[in-house]
C-alpha cells in the first residue's frame, strides 16, 4: 500500500530510505522509507508527538537523521535545495514590530529574490487573499487569521518546488480556511509538490493524492485513500433508526457504534445486509448505507488506546 508503488515514471521530489531519529532514549522516527511524487499533495496524519513534525524538519535538514539517507528535490546534501522550498512551520513566527510588506520583502530576500519582483509578489499575494489594505500595518496589528494568511504568503512568495506546511489550518474560521486551502491547491496546479500535515481527516481526504500515517515513530499507512480503505474492506455501515445507538448495542454483527448524534457509524462483522434485515425487524430504519471506512474511523482504529492505555497528549 505505498505511495512507491504508485510513482511509475513520475520523479520524486522527496525520498526516504530507513531514516531513523532518536532524542536521547526516544526514538521520534523509526526505519521511514517514503517517495513522494513531484506535483502531488501528500498528506502526514498521526497522533501528536507520532513523528510528523519530525520528519518534516528532516525532509528541510532542521534535524538530521541517525541512519539512512534523505533526497529532496534531487539533492542529498545538506540545504542543497532550500531556496527552492517553502516552509509554514507549526510554531507560527513573524516579526510583530515590522509591517506586513516589509516582513514579506524580508523572507523574498531569504530566498534571493531581487527587489522588483519581490514587490510585484507580494502585492499579487496581498491581493490574492484579501490584505491589500494591510500591507502597511504592523504584524502585531493582525488577528490570528490574518498572521496566519501572511506566515502562508511567506512560504510561497518565491513560487517554491516544494512547499512543506506544518499544520496549516489550525485555529482557522471556515472562510480563512477556504481561501487558503484554495491557494494551497493553486500552487500544486503551477507544478509544485505540496507536503502537509493535519489532524483533518476531512481534509486529507479531500485534498491529497496520497497520504501516509505515523504511529510511534514508524509508518502504518502510505498510499492513495481509495487503496488504503480498499485494504480495511467494507465493513462500515452508516444509519439513524429509532431508538438511535442504544437499538444497535448488543446486537449480532455490530462490532462497533460510533453516535454522531443525527446518525449512527457502525462496524460490522459479516454482510451489512444480514444486518438491514435484522434491524428491520426490530425497529424503523431511516437511512442505512453500506461504506468503505473514512479516513476518520481509520486513524481512530490504528491509533485509539487499548483499554487501559493511557491516550496521546
Amino acid at each position: 500500500m505505498s505511495s512507491e508503488s504508485n510513482t511509475g515514471a513520475r520523479s520524486l521530489a522527496v525520498k526516504l530510505a530507513n531514516v531513523t531519529k532518536t532524542f536521547g532514549r526516544h526514538t521520534a522516527v523509526n526505519d521511514l522509507s517514503l517517495a513522494v511524487p513531484a506535483g502531488s499533495v501528500y498528506g502526514f496524519i498521526g497522533p501528536n508527538g507520532s513523528g510528523k513534525t519530525t520528519t518534516l524538519r528532516m525532509i528541510l535538514h532542521i534535524f538530521h537523521p541517525d541512519h539512512g539517507e534523505i533526497e529532496v528535490l534531487g539533492e542529498r546534501s545538506t540545504r542543497a535545495a532550500n531556496d527552492r522550498i517553502g516552509y509554514l512551520p507549526e510554531e507560527r513566527g513573524l516579526y510583530k514590530k515590522m509591517t506586513v510588506r516589509r516582513v514579506l520583502a524580508y523572507y523574498a530576500a531569504l530566498k534571493g529574490m531581487n527587489s522588483r519582483d519581490a514587490r510585484e509578489a507580494i502585492g499579487h499575494w496581498l491581493a490574492k487573499l484579501g490584505l491589500e489594505q494591510w500591507a502597511n500595518h504592523k504584524v502585531e496589528a493582525l488577528s490570528k487569521g490574518m498572521a496566519q494568511k501572511i506566515q502562508f504568503i511567506s512560504a510561497v512568495i518565491a513560487n517554491p518546488q516544494l512547499l512543506i506546511l506544518d499544520e496549516p489550518f489550525t485555529g482557522l474560521d471556515p472562510v480563512n480556511l477556504e481561501v487558503l486551502r484554495s491557494a494551497i491547491l493553486e500552487q500544486r496546479r503551477q507544478g509544485a509538490t505540496v507536503i502537509f500535515s493535519t489532524h483533518d481527516m476531512t481534509m486529507a481526504e479531500q485534498m491529497c493524492d496520497f497520504v501516509f500515517m505515523i504511529y510511534k515513530g514508524r509508518k502504518v499507512l502510505d498510499g492513495t485513500l481509495a487503496a488504503i480503505q480498499s485494504s480495511y474492506g467494507a465493513d462500515t455501515v452508516r444509519l439513524r433508526v429509532e431508538g438511535g445507538a442504544e437499538a444497535l448495542r448488543g446486537m449480532e454483527g455490530v462490532q462497533i457504534v460510533r453516535d454522531l448524534n443525527q446518525c449512527q457509524e457502525v462496524r460490522c462483522a459479516g454482510d451489512p445486509q444480514d444486518l438491514l434485515k435484522t434491524l428491520a425487524a426490530r425497529t424503523r430504519v431511516h437511512l442505512f448505507e453500506a461504506a468503505r471506512p473514512s479516513l476518520h474511523d481509520i486513524f481512530i482504529r490504528i491509533a485509539a488506546p487499548a483499554p487501559g492505555e493511557a491516550s496521546h497528549a
